[in-house]
């Protein structure tokens, strides 16, 4: 275990970290989930996620990225609230995918047969997540690989990856422990949910808003 750097002193401490709050929680790799709790009750804050007993930064949510999850959330709440199926959350619910590894979902959608799952501070389950991709190479991978595997080893039926980017919608559906690819949608396309019989989003509906954004910024 690395040890804890020693305070500045001093003069020296101007200008440096504030090392009264970060010697009050764990070293990376040492983090539990009480101290996960403990960080997000006193900071007041999301975008922090738990892997491995390591805290993970998540991006600061660009406008783009915002109103593409609202896009999403309302088109799904809607859905689910009009059928009477279940429940749906946006970032900031955080979904346990075992003892000691928490994600904060973009969308998460729980249904009524399994709402038994659905916890305070952390769901134990979801039937559909979604992700926005943020730009990094960094979050991309979190995306596309590590929130993947993730959602696949929960049991989350379905998984939708919304790449701006590419203007692209991927949705997965779960294949035993693993994701298979059951639709990659782009423009003029629809992209439609295998587990929600009737539940679609249009592509170039969901993206209208980067041209706007562009334009404005």
């Amino acid at each position: 275990m690395t040890a804890i750097p020693t305070p500045p002193q001093g003069e020296a401490a101007q200008g440096d970290y504030a090392w009264a709050i970060a010697t009050r929680f764990p070293l990376q790799g040492a983090w539990s989930e009480n101290d996960y709790f403990a960080l997000l009750d006193q900071s007041g804050s999301k975008g922090f996620e738990l892997v491995q007993g390591k805290i993970e930064v998540l991006p600061v949510p660009t406008r783009l990225h915002q109103l593409l999850s609202k896009y999403l959330f309302l088109a799904l709440d809607h859905f689910v609230e009009m059928s009477g199926l279940g429940e749906v959350h946006f970032s900031g619910l955080r979904l346990r995918i075992r003892t000691g590894q928490i994600r904060e979902p973009d969308v998460l959608f729980l249904s009524n047969e399994r709402m038994h799952l659905a916890k305070n501070k952390a769901f134990d389950g979801a039937d559909l997540c979604m992700e926005v991709v943020s730009g990094s190479e960094e979050d991309r991978r979190r995306d596309y690989i590590d929130k993947r595997k993730d959602y696949a080893s929960r049991g989350v039926a379905e998984y939708w990856i919304v790449d701006p980017t590419e203007r692209q919608v991927l949705v997965y559906r779960l294949n035993g422990e693993e994701y298979v690819e059951a639709s990659r949608c782009s423009q003029g396309d629809v992209a439609t949910s295998v587990l929600l019989s009737g539940f679609t989003v249009s592509v170039d509906g969901l993206f209208a808003v980067i041209d706007q954004i562009t334009q404005d910024d």
